[in-house]
């Protein structure tokens, strides 16, 4: 999900708040790449993740509602389009293409193609006509020497090229939609504009899972795990590390909150070698361990260096996806 674009002065918290917060992040958003891993097994790719995110937006908006009243929940128009195309490109094509890609990669390769993310947004960012830092620029050179490793015909890291292929298109869809969020007109409440953005991907993934020929019936034979699965990245993928993830922006330095953007693949690829018997071949934990380093070298380097008015950094780098 996306990030506010700006975040405000840390608050008096305990660090062991923070690091409770930093680790439901850690493992949450790490364990969504296993959970959707299992969803696939048995049930529709697009239309489960359709499913996932009404669900979360259901039960988010009843929330806000509940608490602040309904009229928070308004928007502008220009509002509500800018959060429309942003979950688009986040959630359907972002989520969408990591949960076609999963059918035949495992789970761990593919939080390592999704750790692309931060570097893709540092090409995005160039070509837009900004000019990143020596660091930056190593940390994306690495980080794309590790994405060769892992995606070389031959390397023995498993998954088909297609399923490969949708998830680094999945990776690029996300960049894009966190490229554009701060350049567009968002609703000013990050969990209000997450509303928006996630029933405007589900009925995205509706209209695409439906073209595909995936239908509602689709859902009778699925398993009992796959229904557990789902229902795990409703509550804890969509719900309980988001929120997580928008206190932490408040409450602890973005430098550290960003950690997550290198933790979460290696989560992934821990879960999936354990509870799937995902095979850990040289390549995976190689070219893995590359694009880790990239990934933490670009983060590292773009730490914050300016400042608002009240002390905030001003538009972060999104480092990451929820997956």
């Amino acid at each position: 999900m996306t990030a506010p674009a700006t975040t405000s002065p840390h608050r008096d918290v305990s660090a062991g708040a923070v690091w409770v917060a930093l680790a439901v992040v850690y493992v949450a958003w790490g364990s969504t790449y296993l959970g959707i891993r299992i969803v696939v097994e048995d049930l529709p790719p697009l239309l489960s993740a359709a499913a996932r995110f009404l669900t979360a937006a259901l039960v988010m908006g009843t929330f806000l509602a509940v608490r602040s009243g309904p009229r928070v929940l308004r928007v502008r128009a220009r509002e509500l389009r800018g959060a429309a195309i942003v979950g688009v490109l986040l959630l359907a094509g972002g989520n969408g293409g990591v949960v076609l890609g999963e059918r035949t990669v495992p789970s761990g390769l593919a939080a390592l193609l999704v750790a692309m993310v931060p570097l893709w947004l540092i090409v995005l960012r160039f070509a837009a006509g900004e000019r990143p830092r020596l660091l930056t620029w190593a940390g994306v050179l690495v980080g794309f020497l590790g994405l060769g490793v892992l995606v070389l015909p031959g390397g023995g890291v498993g998954g088909t090229t297609t399923g490969i292929a949708f998830i680094v298109g999945a990776s690029l869809s996300w960049s894009v939609g966190s490229f554009l969020s701060p350049r567009m007109p968002m609703p000013a409440n990050p969990f209000v504009a997450t509303v928006w953005e996630m029933l405007a991907a589900a009925i995205a993934l509706l209209v695409l899972g439906t073209a595909r020929g995936e239908r509602v019936h689709d859902f009778a034979g699925a398993s009992i795990g796959s229904w557990v699965a789902l229902g795990y990245l409703v509550v804890f993928g969509s719900l309980v590390a988001y929120t997580a993830y928008v206190w932490l922006l408040q409450n602890a330095p973005l430098s550290l909150v960003s950690t997550y953007a290198y933790v979460n693949p290696v989560v992934a690829v821990v879960l999936g070698a354990i509870i799937l018997a995902e095979p850990l071949t040289a390549a995976i934990v190689t070219g893995g361990a590359i694009v880790v380093v990239g990934v933490a070298l670009v983060v590292r380097a773009e730490r914050p260096r300016r400042r608002g008015p009240t002390g905030e950094p001003v538009e972060p780098l999104r480092t990451g996806t929820q997956a």
